[in-house]
């Protein structure tokens, strides 16, 4: 089955470790499944809470639908995802544990069904962050020099 990334959260990768991933489904309204498709989704600042063995996903924006009327959506409401209640379990185990958090990575369709990839994550400090970014410039200087070669 063929998935289109829709969005993608960039920053998760600066200011996390990302440990595990899962995928889930989420549960989204037609208007906000329309304004998904059409791009209009931002993840930046979003994460993920477990209580009661039901998984929410919070801080996700999604955009009004440019074509429809009044009865519209929430751009920040909570959405709930679809985990099974074993993959629920597990993932407030690890999150119970200190340090770790779960964040949305990646959303994308599935067929004609919209999923998000979840991160199980620990939070970077300030040296790491520049210790990663000292590695990534140093890799994209040498693929220069050897692109040169």
């Amino acid at each position: 089955m063929k998935s289109k990334i829709v969005a993608t959260n960039k920053k998760a990768y600066h200011d996390y470790f990302i440990i595990d991933t899962c995928e889930a489904g989420i549960v989204l309204r037609g208007s906000e499944v329309k304004s998904i498709r059409e791009g209009n989704i931002n993840l930046k600042d979003s994460y993920i809470t477990i209580h009661k063995f039901v998984v929410k996903m919070n801080g996700v924006h999604i955009s009004r639908y440019s074509h429809s009327g009044y009865t519209d959506h929430d751009p920040y409401r909570e959405r709930r995802l679809l985990l099974s209640k074993k993959e629920t379990t597990q993932l407030s185990r690890k999150v119970a544990e200190k340090g770790f958090t779960l964040i949305p990575v990646k959303l994308y369709f599935k067929g004609s069904w919209a999923k998000v990839e979840i991160a199980l994550a620990k939070g970077k400090k300030t040296y790491d962050k520049r210790e990663s970014i000292k590695k990534k410039d140093l890799k994209r200087d040498i693929e220069r020099e050897l692109r040169r070669r």
